[in-house]
């Protein structure tokens, strides 16, 4: 059941993401020609075994796929001609400006907010999709964290920073933000980041065995006990151990949001076996036909405070500019305007 989407702007400053067209199979009460929408690589059958537990959130009918094509096996997209196939990132494929999505991966925005006649602000939108969300979601869906836990957040980008978010609104007592940027310090106390850790300023000078190593500095500020909860947001396979380290003996649970190139990874046995437990989570553990809506309000009611995370904006065409922006350190989050 494919939908046909087309981005296009409405402002130098928004991107809308616009159904052009709907497939035969697709419920015009769902989506029609016009609707603004956000594309979601996950998706919510709200029938399977997953969509009905409250244990996870990735769809058994209309699962994740890795593999760039369609849940069908095929790709709607091609160069020039069909000379050469291309793939779908995700499902998604949002850098173009024509994309062909599955109807169940996309959520529309119309009629949200407290009055129930408008949209969120679009930029607002694209980060809904991912990266915000998703750190948004570990505290609140993934983790479930208690009022008055301790939390450690290691890297503070836009998935970072939700994290720090979720965790201020599920009613954290103290939130350690852990990042070698120490421009971020100013970004993670917006959200509500009680302590910063920078790492570079704790390396020694002359003696490089004897520099600590996150999951130390971490238990450093909790008087060598360590967090309820850690979140890592960067992917980077030696910090997933230093999450899981960083938690409390026990009780600890520490939680993997940022994402990979290594296919494994080394964990301390010991720290595993003392009762802490380290999990994975796609999305934040965020449903989209559920979850999503309750954020775009929150959005609406400006109760997030996404204009922190937006620092720069360039067009389509200057893609290659955004990937120089990342590098940064000023740079939070990079809108790429169709």
């Amino acid at each position: 059941m494919p939908v046909s989407v087309t981005l296009t702007s409405s402002s130098p400053k928004d991107t809308q993401f616009v159904v052009e067209s709907v497939g035969e199979e697709v419920n015009a009460e769902d989506f029609k020609q016009g609707d603004i929408v956000i594309p979601t690589f996950v998706s919510e059958c709200q029938e399977c075994e997953n969509c009905l537990s409250s244990k996870s959130n990735l769809c058994l009918k209309y699962p994740l796929t890795f593999s760039g094509l369609m849940l069908d096996g095929t790709s709607r997209m091609s160069t020039v001609k069909g000379q050469k196939m291309l793939y779908h990132l995700f499902s998604c494929s949002t850098w173009s400006e024509y994309m062909v999505v599955n109807v169940n991966f996309l959520a529309k925005l119309h009629n949200w907010g407290a009055h129930g006649t408008t949209t969120p602000p679009l930029s607002h939108a694209s980060f809904l999709s991912c990266g915000f969300s998703t750190g948004f979601g570990a505290p609140w869906k993934e983790a479930k964290i208690e009022r008055g836990s301790t939390v450690a957040v290691i890297g503070l980008g836009a998935v970072g920073l939700g994290a720090v978010e979720g965790a201020r609104k599920q009613g954290a007592a103290r939130i350690i933000g852990v990042d070698k940027n120490e421009m971020k310090r100013e970004k993670g106390i917006a959200f509500g980041m009680t302590d910063f850790i920078n790492p570079e300023n704790h390396q020694s000078q002359h003696d490089q065995d004897h520099n600590k190593s996150v999951s130390e500095l971490i238990k450093d500020c909790t008087d060598g006990m360590g967090v309820d909860y850690c979140f890592e947001c960067t992917g980077v396979a030696s910090f997933i151990n230093e999450a899981l380290v960083a938690t409390k003996m026990g009780k600890g649970t520490a939680v993997v949001i940022g994402t990979s190139s290594s296919p494994t990874l080394q964990i301390d046995f010991l720290s595993l076996m003392s009762g802490r437990t380290l999990k994975g989570s796609m999305f934040g553990g965020l449903r989209a036909k559920t979850d999503l809506p309750i954020l775009i309000n929150k959005c609406m009611n400006k109760e997030m405070q996404l204009d922190e995370l937006l620092t720069h904006e360039v067009p389509l065409t200057d893609i290659n500019q955004a990937f120089e922006l990342l590098k940064q350190p000023e740079c939070v989050k990079v809108l790429i305007k169709i």
